[in-house]
């Protein structure tokens, strides 16, 4: 007998279709799992890479965030107080990139140079760290202190008492005995809060801005004369006696005189949002510990 041959599959047969299909997909699933890609590794390293180089970028040539992690610029900036420093209104130098990656370096592109009541952040000379201050003096100028009066080529610059400021007393502004002797009282609402005396000043170009004078007798109080090199500028914080500024020496964590131009960093814009120290890993203290009322202000200063 001769053997018959076998029947090939029907495509319309559906069960002899299904089989075949079913076949067909094991071994489609053996080859490639459905849905499976591999990771292109390097792709994700370079995107990665890129994202931070942007990121760099920004924070050295346009903006960056700022802390406020001193006293130094009270009433004007508190200690915990979030800023926006812009990077590019007195141009270019190693202090601009982010996180000091430059070595100290002379000179600066597209560089100008600071107005009076500018606040901007600086590095003093052999030093990482940044400060923030506020332009008092510019090249050229001479400058002296005397019983806390500042006195600007000569002419003192011109002071305003207002009235007392009422800071609420938290844990980022605590009104301690020994930064401010016997300024905290107690308000008629039963809360505590820092009463400073506040002094306006006015410089030349009509720029004017609150300080705080806690008295002659500190010991920045009297200082100078001093002229300002070309190249430079002589900064001060708004705390005149709770600053270590221009006035200061690099060994008293100062800032050793007037900071070389290529050392200022930006210009202090606005503040984002402030917090009063009391958050903790409950994200309900975040929003408890805002000062509602910071968000938002501009650091740039009034012109009379």
């Amino acid at each position: 007998m001769t053997d018959s041959p076998s029947p090939r599959p029907d495509p319309k047969d559906p069960v002899m279709a299904t089989e075949s299909s079913d076949i067909t997909m094991d071994a489609k699933d053996a080859r490639t799992p459905e849905g499976e890609k591999p990771v292109n590794w390097f792709e994700e390293i370079r995107g990665l890479f890129l994202l931070l180089l942007a990121v760099l970028a920004f924070h050295s040539l346009v903006a960056k965030p700022f802390y406020i992690p001193t006293m130094s610029m009270m009433p004007n900036l508190l200690v915990g107080d979030r800023l926006v420093v812009s990077k590019y209104p007195y141009g270019w130098s190693w202090v601009s990139v982010s996180f000091h990656l430059l070595p100290p370096m002379k000179g600066r592109i597209m560089g100008s140079t600071p107005e009076y009541g500018d606040i901007v952040i600086a590095t003093p000379p052999g030093a990482q760290s940044d400060y923030i201050k506020r332009v008092i003096g510019r090249p050229g100028d001479t400058i002296e202190v005397r019983q806390g009066r500042v006195i600007l080529n000569g002419e003192e610059v011109v002071r305003a008492v207002q009235p007392n400021m009422l800071l609420p007393v938290d844990t980022n502004s605590p009104c301690n005995a020994g930064d401010f002797p016997m300024l905290k009282m107690r308000g008629a609402d039963g809360r505590y809060y820092c009463e400073l005396p506040i002094i306006r000043e006015t410089l030349p170009n009509g720029v004017s801005y609150n300080t705080i004078d806690l008295g002659p007798d500190y010991p920045l109080d009297n200082y100078g004369p001093y002229r300002v090199p070309a190249g430079h500028v002589f900064l001060m914080g708004d705390n005149r006696d709770r600053s270590a500024d221009s006035r200061a020496s690099l060994e008293d964590l100062g800032l050793g005189g007037a900071v070389p131009l290529e050392n200022i960093g930006g210009r202090a814009e606005i503040v984002t949002f402030s917090l009063d120290g009391n958050t903790n890993w409950n994200p309900l203290s975040w929003w408890a510990s805002l000062r509602g009322e910071r968000a938002g202000t501009s650091l740039r200063p009034d012109k009379d």
